[in-house]
């Protein structure tokens, strides 16, 4: 048997550090075994999924040293690797399992199942939809079906036993089927779930280990059945523990930078990165810090993963880095890294018409162009004491922005100038008093380029960094404040 890994990233955002970390731990695996690591695009989000998404993934995972043998840009005889161009399939395999009797048709509005939820809860019944929760009078069934009332394809569960999956890391893991609801297979726009998608192109692309985070150890029951509905033999699972903020919470981008792009932006180097993701959760035989890639690769033991939440420690890969730095960059090496960092000609070059209309000699590049080739601005809270809004005001005002530029369907100029005017009528501003704290927060002054060309410059996550930076010199959010912030931003919203 030949070894297949895979990672199925979304394209729906930045490229995380978490996908970064699974891709690692199945390239690994596989190079051990002498196997083969696969990269399928899960792109069925019509509404979230972009094109610049997914070349980001690719461009970052590359940085990484992290290479498949078959994917949406390489090809291979698994072929589309993207699940958008996969539509027929599950389409096909979907109407296998109604027949079969293992699925069915449900055409509930979003507004039963709601009431639905609500009565079960009420009762203190579990929340979890079973087939003859969702099954409607057989007249009605027939009535919507022949009306052509818009529905899902959802699949049948046991309601009562223990389900039992085995793990290479947690060995038998039990799950009670009281709490598996019948899930969606197929949404009503044609388009599969994670959940159908995943066991048919797992199957059909001979997937034969799964090494995946610990948050889909409860979709595994549902995952098992459908293997077992189809008659396939199901590949091995393998949970890996889920990366943790310093304070052992689930690691988001509200505590720490998630994105790959921002750790590549703020100068690390590729291969103390991957070094370090590599040291989550496992450790060479030797229990040395600083490894490659390669000789991860060539030492590799998955059973010498521990269990326990592996801390993102920034300040640790900092440190790492240096010492990358350090010991393994001559002064060629070094100026090589630099120019492939930030001084290279596209980067400099979306740069350089936002300053040559501002100076005067080539002395006064450097002091206005500075915050394009650094991390996080040296500010302090007195700096925003020009800015005419109450400190309240001024924090909810960057984390309101905050907000909007998580979801903000591209990271453009154009894009981001929407944002800006719509939350700056919001707090009833003029934009150019709206802008005066985001050029601190951005650009670490209060007079400098264009802020609106300085963050689609920037990138999303880095930007967003700055103003959660700002947020932090300002004295944070409280948790009160963080209730009040919220409800009246999703009000907005």
């Amino acid at each position: 048997m030949t070894v297949r890994t895979r990672i199925a990233p979304s394209p729906t955002g930045d490229p995380h550090v978490g996908t970064a970390y699974i891709a690692l731990f199945n390239l690994c695996f596989a190079r051990q075994h002498g196997g083969q690591f696969i990269l399928r695009i899960e792109d069925t989000d019509r509404v979230r999924s972009t094109a610049e998404s997914e070349q980001m993934i690719l461009d970052s995972l590359r940085w990484l040293g992290l290479e498949w043998d078959e994917g949406p840009d390489v090809g291979g005889p698994h072929g589309p690797y993207r699940q958008s161009e996969r539509g027929d399939i599950y389409a096909e395999y979907a109407r296998q399992l109604i027949d079969a009797g293992h699925a069915f048709k449900c055409y509930r509005t979003s507004e039963e199942l709601d009431d639905l939820r609500e009565a079960r809860k009420a009762a203190g019944m579990h929340l979890a939809l079973k087939p003859a929760d969702l099954a409607l009078p057989s007249d009605e069934q027939e009535r919507r079906e022949r009306e052509g009332w818009p529905h899902v394809v959802r699949m049948k569960v046991p309601t009562t036993g223990t389900c039992l999956v085995e793990d290479m890391l947690r060995d038998t893991i039990e799950v009670d089927w009281a709490q598996v609801d019948a899930q969606i297979l197929l949404k009503s726009d044609g388009m599969p779930t994670y959940h159908l998608a995943n066991v048919v192109d797992d199957h059909l692309m001979g997937i034969t280990h799964v090494l995946r985070g610990e948050e889909w150890i409860n979709s595994a029951p549902k995952h098992q059945l459908l293997y077992e509905y189809f008659g396939w033999q199901m590949p091995v699972l393998c949970h890996m523990p889920l990366l943790r903020n310093p304070d052992k919470s689930k690691l988001s981008k509200r505590k720490n930078p998630t994105s790959i792009n921002y750790y590549r932006r703020m100068g690390f180097l590729p291969q103390a990165v991957t070094n370090y993701l590599g040291r989550m959760g496992w450790s060479m035989p030797d229990e040395r810090e600083k490894f490659s890639l390669d000789e991860m690769m060539t030492h590799f033991d998955i059973q010498r993963v521990s269990l326990g939440g592996p801390v993102f420690d920034l300040e640790k890969l900092t440190w790492l880095n240096g010492l990358y730095i350090r010991e393994d960059l001559d002064d060629k090496a070094f100026l090589k890294a630099l120019l492939e960092w930030a001084f290279n000609e596209e980067y400099v070059g979306q740069i350089l018409p936002q300053v040559r209309t501002r100076v005067e000699t080539l002395s006064q590049v450097a002091p206005l162009a500075g915050h394009f080739f650094s991390g996080l601005p040296e500010i302090e809270e007195g700096d925003f004491d020009s800015v005419k809004l109450g400190r309240e005001e001024l924090v909810k005002l960057l984390q309101f922005l905050v907000w909007r530029f998580e979801i903000a369907p591209a990271w453009h100029k154009e894009v981001l100038l929407g944002e800006v005017k719509s939350l700056a009528a919001h707090f009833d501003l003029k934009m150019k008093d709206f802008l005066a704290p985001v050029f601190i927060a951005i650009t670490g002054s209060a007079a400098s380029t264009s802020v609106m060309d300085a963050m689609a410059i920037l990138g999303s996550d880095m930007t967003r960094a700055r103003l959660r930076h700002a947020i932090e010199v300002l004295g944070g959010v409280s948790k009160k404040q963080a209730k009040r912030f919220e409800k009246e931003y999703r009000e907005l919203a």
